[in-house]
């Protein structure tokens, strides 16, 4: 069989059953969720403040790599995150070209009032799956990642 039968054979493209279309209006969905029970902050803003509860302060290098941010974007949102008084930043004693970002009191404070609407965000997003389907939904995605 020549390679023109095997694409005939192929059930057609269809644009609603690919990964990265599904993915979009998943994103989609979980984006609306979102801003409309956290209009404080941006995703990327909460992604920030939650890692440095989780972690303590951070190398700005480092903040950015564990939440998938890339340089210009991560510089981005410290900030503006400074601006507004969430974040502190300090040069490194041992490397002055490096920052070190952490929770300023107004920062750690407002993470507290978001963190359960935060929660609600990911229990609304995934509510049309059952908690299993959740569960391995997740799981899936992370394995992807």
């Amino acid at each position: 069989m020549d390679k023109d039968n095997d694409q005939d054979a192929q059930e057609p493209y269809r644009l609603d059953r690919q990964v990265g279309f599904i993915l979009r209006r998943a994103s989609q969905r979980h984006l609306s969720i979102f801003s409309e029970l956290i209009p404080e902050v941006t995703p990327t803003q909460f992604a920030v403040l939650a890692k440095l509860v989780e972690t303590g302060a951070l190398s700005q290098n480092a903040l950015g790599r564990i939440t998938a941010m890339d340089a210009a974007t991560i510089k981005g949102v410290v900030d503006r995150l400074v601006k507004r008084g969430l974040l502190t930043t300090v040069r490194d004693d041992k490397d002055k070209r490096r920052m070190i970002v952490g929770l300023s009191k107004e920062g750690r404070a407002l993470y507290r009032e978001l963190e359960p609407r935060a929660r609600l965000i990911t229990e609304q997003t995934l509510a049309p799956l059952e908690q299993h389907e959740q569960e391995a939904f997740l799981a899936m995605l992370a394995r992807i990642c």
